[in-house]
């Protein structure tokens, strides 16, 4: 399982899936297209990892395949295809995702015929065959014109659900063909009360901010302390540079040893944050509200056309990660630029506000 579909699994054992409060708009839409027997065949939903996107396409196809939902068209639980269901044994019912044994991480060809030879056939027990192919954005390029064929010829009796957080990966001639479902990051009071509901904490305002306002990731790295613990030494260490107090060489080891993925998230939050400060002294939101103080003399002093130039490099190299990039020359070269751009502020060159 991806860490981004962990971050969407369900806070509770329960294998029926809810809609979270924030994407109950977008249930209701989706039940009254059913109702009115107007569903697309082909749907794509879409959003950042943690806003529950795969609960919701869970819950419509669950939906779709018991004999009787309820008034808010949510599986009753209940019958003898919601148990079948249950058990993981419905003969309507398949899950399209990457091959475990493959390292690409990649849906091949052959998952997609399962469905699609599947496809084709009346329905065992349901009004529909139901396919979730998550996630979407890691289908090959034979796979994507396997699935392409099914959506440009579909059948009355088949609903493809496909999920995915990076869905430009996906061919234009697939996304055209599907019905886009975004969801997005919800309101930061309604989280905050959806998660307190869930575990009272005090820290949840900063975890929410550290998962970018996606509740289910929040929620999924609520007992990782040690992540917490990571981030604290990866920003002391960003300053330490900054001040001239730690060679960026010996820094981007210590960061290689954590991680690259969390060393480039946490690294493209504190740019941001300082690009803010460096233009409002009170921005509506920052990704490090902890570290304010430490931020903000910071930014007084930041080159801030340097500083843009620096966080774009953070995020293509973030977008380009998967890739077998050599993982510590990539850091130590942006190590090597945040000194550059700490020494210029630290010599009164930086011209922050210029």
């Amino acid at each position: 399982m991806s860490a981004s579909t962990r971050a969407e699994s369900a806070p509770t054992s329960q294998p029926f899936a809810v809609p979270l409060p924030w994407t109950e708009a977008i249930w209701s839409r989706l039940h009254a297209s059913r109702t009115a027997q107007r569903l697309a065949h082909g749907l794509l939903i879409s959003g950042p990892a943690g806003v529950g996107k795969r609960m919701l396409a869970r819950a419509l196809a669950q939906s779709l395949l018991c004999q009787t939902p309820n008034a808010q068209g949510l599986a009753c639980a209940q019958c003898a295809d919601c148990q079948l269901l249950a058990a993981g044994s419905h003969p309507d019912w398949l899950e399209v995702g990457p091959d475990p044994e493959s390292k690409s991480g990649e849906i091949p060809i052959d998952a997609v015929r399962q469905f699609t030879e599947r496809e084709s056939l009346t329905p065992s027990r349901a009004p529909y065959k139901v396919a979730l192919i998550d996630p979407a954005d890691r289908l090959n390029q034979a796979a994507a014109n396997a699935l392409l064929k099914t959506l440009e010829e579909p059948t009355g009796q088949s609903i493809l659900c496909l999920i995915g957080e990076r869905i430009g990966r996906l061919p234009a001639t697939i996304r055209s063909r599907c019905l886009l479902i975004p969801v997005a990051i919800p309101d930061e009071t309604q989280a905050l009360r959806w998660l307190t509901a869930q575990e009272p904490r005090s820290d949840w305002a900063l975890r929410l901010r550290l998962a970018h306002g996606a509740p289910l990731r929040a929620l999924a790295e609520r007992a990782d302390d040690t992540r917490l613990e990571q981030r604290s030494q990866c920003l002391n260490s960003f300053l330490e540079i900054a001040r001239g107090r730690s060679d960026p060489i010996t820094v981007a080891a210590d960061w290689n040893a954590i991680g690259t993925d969390r060393i480039l998230d946490w690294l493209a939050g504190v740019m941001g944050d300082l690009l803010r400060l460096g233009v409002c002294a009170t921005p509506p939101q920052l990704d490090h509200p902890d570290r304010h103080t430490e931020l903000t003399a910071l930014a007084q002093r930041l080159d801030l056309a340097a500083g843009h130039r620096l966080l774009k490099r953070i995020l293509e190299a973030r977008a380009l990660s998967e890739r077998n990039l050599n993982q510590q020359l990539l850091l130590e070269s942006l190590a090597i630029d945040w000194a550059r751009i700490g020494h210029a502020a630290r010599a009164g060159t930086g011209g922050g506000h210029a």
